[in-house]
């Protein structure tokens, strides 16, 4: 029987809870498919705090609730008083950068876990994990160029790191929608399954990565975030040599051979 335990968040339309070493976050505004206002982002931050700071948290899974959409972008019912003005726009793409940033370069493994609409925004914050496991019934696109949507940097440079820079281009021109097993051939999601079987793949593999080394894992999230930088820069390379050395230096290192001969389970702490 799984442990399951709450997170109190400060809005309702973001659930979080831990269960085996999994954090979990919950997009909860299924009324609107999951559209992001303020108040929700405010919230992803404070789970992910939550989860960054406990050391029995390994993987996190980002989805969505209502089993129609993953996220589909801003919460346009909101747009009067959270974009409305330069200054209300300028706010609103600070904080969300903020976030995302978090996301992308989360210390423990992200899983998006989508089911459904994956759409704009709800794309960039995909692109932010480090891979996707999708239902065979979801879809995704970045409809900016019908709205008339300015997209930031980052939010092109994810999505061309993800798929490619002409099928980047190709999806961002057009603005079309493609379906699960496009988005396979692409290369943005990793695994397609059916509905029924989505959460029981997706906790599968996140009780994978969760009963391996921690500290390996954390240098491999790591080093992989600075090797996809055009230049990293000095101080990232020397962090990724000490996480390095930390491996060899740790318990779970001793642990790892034991296990190893003995021909049983390693059971990794992290030390």
């Amino acid at each position: 029987m799984s442990e399951v335990r709450e997170i109190t968040l400060s809005t309702d339309k973001v659930l979080a809870h831990i269960t085996n070493k999994i954090g979990h976050v919950i997009f909860n505004n299924p009324e609107r498919h999951n559209a992001v206002s303020l108040e929700m982002w405010d919230a992803v931050e404070e789970a992910l705090l939550a989860f960054s700071k406990d050391e029995n948290v390994r993987v996190v899974i980002l989805s969505g609730a209502g089993g129609k959409s993953f996220v589909s972008g801003a919460d346009i019912s909101k747009f009067d008083s959270e974009r409305g003005s330069k200054d209300a726009v300028d706010h609103y793409n600070a904080r969300i950068k903020i976030v995302y940033n978090i996301i992308e370069n989360f210390a423990k493994p992200t899983i998006a876990m989508i089911n459904g609409y994956c759409i704009g925004g709800g794309l960039n914050l995909a692109a932010c994990t480090d891979f996707r496991i999708v239902s065979d019934k979801s879809q995704f696109a970045m409809p900016a160029a019908k709205l008339a949507l300015g997209y930031p940097f980052d939010a092109v440079k994810r999505l061309i790191n993800a798929i490619g820079p002409a099928e980047a281009r190709m999806l961002m021109f057009t603005a079309k929608r493609i379906d699960a097993p496009t988005a396979l051939r692409l290369g943005f999601v990793q695994d397609v399954v059916a509905e029924d079987q989505l959460e029981s793949r997706v906790m599968e593999v996140a009780e994978m990565i969760a009963q391996n080394a921690p500290l390996t894992v954390a240098a491999m999230k790591y080093i992989s975030t600075q090797a996809m930088k055009t230049q990293p820069d000095s101080d990232g390379l020397k962090k990724c040599d000490e996480m390095v050395a930390a491996c060899f230096a740790s318990d779970d290192y001793i642990e790892g051979r034991q296990a190893f001969m003995e021909k049983r389970k390693p059971n990794f702490t992290g030390k």
